[in-house]
């Protein structure tokens, strides 16, 4: 199954975070004692992106839906995307002078963007999430724009006052999505800043 984990929200109430597994079996038991299944929210830590499952049926039903599809025997699906690029026309002629392709060239001159400056990188994916799960959980809560601000800018001291006040699964959650953010522009992970200030 998906390697990646998940957190799911009912209301400002953590319900469950993990696997993908661990997760669903979770949600639809959640779901089966309640009337409206629609008031759970479901993140991708990683991005923050919410996320939606048909928790419809039987729970082995719900893990098979949720299962990525296998193809059959043969060389594997190599996760390959397929999107639009606009590029100048003296881009397209550097491209297509390059050995192994367009799209070899172009996964290349991605792969060494990333290389060059991973704890930045890093930073500003975790910015991302961060800022996507408090507009989907933190919205309407009080000093939500300011902790916007404060994150965006790094101040992670202002952006832990903000939120201090937000109840406990909620701040607890974004604190936590957010940390990469402060320990990448500082330089030192979570756990080394935790301990200094301790």
């Amino acid at each position: 199954m998906d390697e990646s984990t998940y957190t799911a929200f009912v209301g400002p109430r953590r319900l469950v975070g993990g696997d993908l597994r661990t997760m669903l079996l979770r949600t639809k038991e959640h779901c089966q004692t309640t009337d409206d299944p629609t008031l759970v929210l479901i993140f991708e830590d990683r991005t923050g992106r919410q996320v939606d499952f048909d928790f419809s049926g039987s729970k082995a039903e719900v893990l098979a839906r949720a299962a990525p599809a296998r193809s059959g025997p043969g060389r594997p699906k190599l996760g390959v995307v397929s999107r639009e690029v606009s590029l100048l026309p003296r881009h397209w002629e550097w491209l297509e002078q390059q050995p192994q392709g367009l799209s070899a060239a172009l996964r290349r001159l991605v792969d060494e963007a990333r290389k060059r400056s991973p704890a930045a990188e890093k930073a500003r994916l975790a910015r991302d999430a961060a800022s996507k799960v408090m507009w989907s959980i933190a919205g309407n809560l009080p000093g939500f724009e300011e902790a916007s601000r404060a994150l965006f800018a790094r101040d992670r001291a202002r952006f832990d006052r903000l939120v201090k006040a937000w109840p406990k699964d909620v701040r607890d959650y974004v604190k936590r999505i957010a940390a990469p953010s402060f320990a990448a522009d500082a330089g030192e992970t979570p756990r080394r800043q935790d301990a200094r200030r301790g």
